[in-house]
């Protein structure tokens, strides 16, 4: 008998991530939109973003009283590590269908027989 402990409250892709994921979707997202769709309150959202923007992961834009987001595709994940993932590359993997193709050649299903 295999014991099974319970889902702890912790998450494989981070809170920052799916922020990102969100915004590079849909860049002019509310807030309030992002912060229902990640399970968060609108403020530790804002938190993000400005983490994100403060990064250089993100750029903001006043349009009249909203905001639409630039995402910086090119930035590396570990700023001062050339072979760190982008964040174009982390959205690729993250994403149902690439923005590029270019990494997603090793993430295809490999039959198991059967």
């Amino acid at each position: 008998m295999t014991d099974i402990a319970p889902r702890s409250s912790w998450t494989f892709i981070t809170n920052h991530a799916q922020v990102l994921l969100c915004i590079a979707t849909d860049p002019g997202v509310r807030m309030r939109d992002v912060a229902a769709d990640v399970g968060i309150t609108e403020r530790a959202t804002q938190s993000i973003v400005a983490d994100l923007v403060g990064g250089g992961y993100l750029s903001r834009i006043r349009e009249g009283r909203r905001n639409r987001y630039i995402v910086h595709h090119d930035a590396r994940l570990r700023p001062n590590d050339p072979r760190a993932l982008t964040v174009g590359e982390l959205l690729d993997l993250l994403q149902s269908e690439p923005r590029r193709g270019r990494h997603t050649a090793n993430l295809r299903s490999v039959p198991t027989g059967g």
